[in-house]
């Protein structure tokens, strides 16, 4: 099947309309007629090469949305005009002692991520920058009645990547939480963290977003180029949830945490952070990382998300304009998730 598709040729080059081919649908595939489609941070990550040499040509994109245009004759849990999602990974064994568990996305066999990775028949995966996707119906999720389906789309990601660690270090009432970062991320983490009844304070450069992240459901709110907020939350937060993509002081914020705190990672910057043991070892502090999760916990979230009236705060855009969506992500000037509208491609 041939279908229409931006992709990056080569490193750091400019996103060009395409054509790539989809394979024929399987017993245990579903065909995708993707609505929208999710810029993240690691679709610009990949395709200039931050993470390594890619398999370019490379269609990016793992926030999807779209509609069921066929299945194969094995599945039954999806059915043809339903609203699904894909997030970032399309396969996994399925076998191994994590993907039992429902952690495909730590598959000790390598999970298959949407775009730039080897599927298991050999082909080269290719994302949602498109009008269509083939994909096992085990990695697609039901998206709920009454989320809109473009603002739905950063959660098969963002949502995703967020929900994970809150959940897993049980952000919830009597808890204070702090988010480092206020984008595309970050977000979501006030607004799910705020969801799951927790106090939640956000951590940015300055207080521009102030508005929002009161707004977003943040109860506090607090500029970290001023030197006084690290003296002021000094010993304070159980958990910390580090969204931003790029280098940060890891051993300033360990310091704002309570004994027995965490501060996880989910972003995912080029260079490795200095962590001083001493900044661990004074408190009994943890610094962790979390990465997605896993396909029951992705239907969990949108579930959730569903029942909270949560979603991503968007903006919609036409294919033509995902290059000056990269450039305007890289300045920060989205709020906060750029979600392109896919019929733009026909």
């Amino acid at each position: 099947m041939h279908v229409n598709a931006y992709a990056a040729p080569e490193a750091g080059a400019p996103l060009a309309l395409t054509t790539i081919d989809r394979r024929a649908v399987g017993e245990h595939d579903v065909l995708i007629a993707i609505e929208y489609a999710g810029i993240c941070h690691s679709d610009i990550h990949t395709v200039n090469g931050d993470w390594g040499p890619q398999p370019f040509p490379v269609v990016p994109g793992h926030e999807i949305v779209g509609t069921v245009a066929e299945i194969g004759s094995g599945v039954t849990h999806h059915q043809v005009g339903d609203r699904v999602g894909v997030g970032c990974m399309v396969n996994a064994c399925r076998e191994c002692v994590n993907c039992l568990q429902g952690d495909e996305q730590y598959c000790t066999n390598g999970m298959v991520g949407t775009y730039a990775m080897t599927d298991r028949d050999g082909t080269t995966t290719q994302g949602g920058y498109s009008t269509h996707v083939v994909v096992d119906a085990n990695f697609v999720l039901s998206i709920p009645e009454g989320l809109d389906p473009a603002a739905a789309a950063p959660l098969l990601c963002a949502g995703i990547t967020t929900y994970t660690p809150l959940k897993h270090w049980n952000a919830g009432p009597g808890t204070k939480v702090a988010v480092v970062g206020l984008g595309g991320l970050g977000h979501m983490a006030v607004k799910i963290a705020h969801a799951l009844g927790a106090d939640v304070t956000v951590l940015s450069q300055s207080l521009k977003k102030q508005e929002d992240g009161l707004r977003l459901g943040a109860d506090h709110y607090y500029a970290t180029s001023d030197p006084d907020t690290f003296a002021v939350l000094a010993n304070q937060f159980d958990l910390i949830v580090n969204t931003v993509s790029a280098s940060i002081d890891v051993n300033a914020y360990l310091g704002l945490l309570a004994v027995d705190g965490t501060l996880v990672n989910v972003g995912a910057p080029p260079t490795p952070f200095q962590v001083d043991a001493m900044s661990l070892i004074g408190a009994r502090r943890s610094f962790a990382g979390s990465m997605i999760g896993g396909i029951a916990a992705t239907q969990e979230m949108l579930k959730f998300c569903a029942e909270h009236g949560i979603a991503s705060e968007i903006e919609v855009i036409a294919a033509e304009q995902i290059n000056e969506a990269y450039e305007r992500v890289l300045a920060s000037d989205v709020r906060y998730r750029f979600v392109i509208d896919a019929s733009t491609l026909n």
